[in-house]
């Protein structure tokens, strides 16, 4: 399950009929990112993005959406001025997937920028 690079990986359709990931997958996945965290139950990853104003804040909100569109799979985001946060989790298994991860890696290159 690791990669060495998860933002160059695509996600797969999932609709359901797969396990979740297992929390040993779940804890190799995350050290591959910044800064993100797994809620207590091991169905929800999530991380707080700053930014210096609303501009920044909406126009990262709205490239996460370009991402969210091609990749096929969309988080619950929270917006404020100068910060968002995004969530990750593959509803149709009721959990995590990679397809989480990989979304997630996107993201932060998306920030770097």
């Amino acid at each position: 399950m690791t990669t060495p690079d998860l933002a160059h990986r695509k996600c797969k359709a999932c609709e359901g009929g797969v396990a979740p990931l297992k929390p040993q997958e779940i804890e190799t996945l995350l050290k591959q990112l910044k800064g993100w965290e797994c809620d207590g139950d091991g169905k929800v990853i999530a991380k707080s993005y700053a930014f210096k104003n609303y501009y920044q804040t909406l126009a990262f909100v709205n490239a996460t959406a370009w991402i969210s569109h091609r990749e096929d799979h969309h988080p619950d985001i929270a917006l404020g001025y100068n910060q968002c946060r995004v969530a990750y989790s593959t509803h149709a298994i009721g959990g995590l997937s990679e397809n989480d991860f990989i979304c997630a890696a996107k993201l932060d290159r998306l920030f770097e920028l």
